[in-house]
């Protein structure tokens, strides 16, 4: 987001596009405060429909100026919430961002270390705010917090049982010869499967770089909706242990976990991840 993008967007009470896309998408950054997660630009273009993430530009602008106009209303600050969409490249929010922070000239020469460090204190303010509700009811916004309660309980109450699958296993192999799939140069594979970790779990596939772990939980085609939510918990699971191995061994590496599909994540499990953190990869073909 360039800063005269956020510097000319108005409110996000109007007829324009960006301004009804605003509407769309502020109940959606609320929800991730609420959850504690950032969420990437491509990740909420396709939430909301949004075929390019570059056009989120105006859309966070406006977001931002309508928070502006309603810290002048309460006399109070509101912390920037446009700033949990972040570039998975480098895990920090536009360029534009700078324009709503105090000091905000100084952004743009910032380094990549000091920008991390300002980004992460402002989500901390974004978490901890308790006025997110109340800003939708301000803005005339509808919260949206999908309702999961029936599928949790299905997860939770389920397994699939019965040994690993035929399918299972093929894809589990295909993916430890595959890096790439996970972001990593070929010479960093083929992962380890099966690898045991200090909570008696097993990964299904580890990949270890120069400096990251990437845990992989994988579903075939067989798995159902239950199976798939559990391998979004078991992604958050994974994380936490393997952040807790790595403080352990004293490594300081990166750490993350991905859940690979042989099929697709239906739509409305799409907020769960976002909402967890979690990354997917979808549609993998193992006899490619």
């Amino acid at each position: 987001m360039r800063n005269e993008t956020a510097a000319i967007s108005a409110n996000l009470h109007g007829d324009k596009l960006y301004q009804l896309r605003a509407r769309h998408a502020l109940p959606l950054l609320v929800r991730q405060a609420l959850a504690g997660t950032p969420i990437f630009y491509q990740q909420l273009a396709v939430e909301m429909g949004m075929p390019n993430p570059r056009n989120l530009n105006f859309v966070l602008g406006s977001v931002g100026q309508s928070l502006i106009h309603l810290e002048k209303e309460w006399n109070e600050t509101i912390p920037p919430i446009q700033c949990l969409v972040i570039n998975q490249s480098n895990q920090l929010p536009g360029e534009g961002f700078g324009w709503f922070l105090e000091n905000g000239s100084e952004w743009k020469g910032l380094s990549k270390r000091q920008k991390a460090t300002v980004t992460h204190a402002v989500m901390q303010k974004i978490y901890a705010y308790p006025k997110w509700p109340a800003v939708l009811k301000a803005l005339e916004l509808v919260p949206v917090p999908p309702n999961y309660t029936d599928l949790l309980d299905r997860a939770s109450n389920g397994g699939m049982g019965g040994g690993e699958s035929e399918e299972h296993r093929v894809l589990k192999e295909y993916v430890q010869r595959q890096p790439q799939l996970v972001g990593l140069s070929m010479r960093y594979g083929p992962g380890v499967v099966e690898k045991k970790i200090p909570s008696g779990d097993r990964l299904d596939v580890f990949f270890e770089s120069d400096d990251e772990w990437i845990g992989v939980e994988v579903k075939s085609s067989i798995s159902d909706e239950s199976d798939l939510v559990r391998g979004i918990f078991q992604c958050v699971k994974y994380k936490a242990v393997l952040n807790a191995l790595s403080i352990c061994e004293q490594r300081d590496v990166n750490v993350r976990t991905v859940l690979v599909l042989q099929g697709t994540l239906p739509p409305h499990l799409i907020p769960l991840k976002h909402m967890l953190g979690v990354e997917v990869i979808q549609a993998v073909d193992p006899r490619s």
